[in-house]
């Protein structure tokens, strides 16, 4: 089976990590495609980020899914564009935030989730909810720029693991969710450091996508996530119109 894992910013070492965090946990007949956005900011931190990433990234979801890709992976903690992309993809589409809460659920009854700026932590917070984990799961930022992740002099490390040693001390959090696909590559070494699960949302990803392919299931097009209609979009979105994306 072959997913697609896209990194909806603009990053491509970023990629290099979270692709190699997917094939860490993907099975020996899983082809791990990860792919950088063309278009958009080198790192979503906010809502404008986000709204300006969802271009690139459904045009990455298309063409993946041309390509023969049997399910994608947004690799984005705020589930970015996720819903657009459902209802425009025929396959599934899976978001690492929805996942890894998904999971964490499994295996402990509070939890807590790190994430990296104090400008994403609403945004967070309102997945939680939207998810339903808002009584189990509580949201910490570790004022961390995204982009200092993968520079070893910025301390973003530190400033992580004393985040996660807060939550489990004044939160009594039971397990920790990583909060940011560039916290991918760390997730074991913590694991082993605290002595508590710590769930990656790339690798949680990576095995629900896996079943959703083996059990045959993709989103439903009744309702909310139905094909979008058919017209015209005028403008720099001309070629976003229904259609013309997957046609491209």
């Amino acid at each position: 089976m072959q997913i697609l894992v896209v990194n909806p910013n603009t990053t491509a070492s970023m990629t290099a990590t979270i692709g190699a965090a997917a094939r860490s946990v993907a099975s020996a007949w899983t082809e791990v495609v990860a792919v950088t956005s063309s278009m958009g900011p080198v790192s979503i931190e906010g809502y404008y980020d986000e709204a300006l990433a969802v271009p690139g990234l459904l045009v990455e979801i298309a063409a993946g899914e041309r390509a023969g890709a049997q399910a994608a992976i947004i690799a984005c903690f705020d589930d970015t564009g996720l819903d657009a992309a459902r209802a425009m993809a025929n396959i599934p589409v899976v978001g690492i935030c929805e996942a890894a809460l998904s999971i964490a659920s499994l295996i402990a009854q509070r939890f807590t989730v790190v994430t990296t700026t104090k400008r994403s932590w609403v945004p967070v917070e309102a997945l939680v909810q939207r998810y339903g984990m808002a009584g189990r799961a509580r949201v910490r930022a570790a004022d961390i720029p995204v982009l200092a992740l993968e520079d070893p002099a910025s301390g973003a490390a530190e400033k992580l693991r004393g985040e996660i040693a807060r939550a489990l001390d004044e939160d009594r959090a039971e397990a920790i969710v990583l909060g940011c696909a560039g916290m991918a590559d760390l997730a074991a070494e913590l694991q082993r450091e605290f002595g508590v699960p710590v769930i990656d949302g790339v690798g949680a990803a990576v095995k629900q996508a896996e079943a959703l392919i083996a059990l045959g299931l993709s989103t439903s097009k009744r309702g909310a996530y139905a094909n979008p209609l058919a017209k015209p979009y005028r403008g720099a979105l001309e070629s976003f119109a229904p259609g013309a994306v997957a046609a491209e």
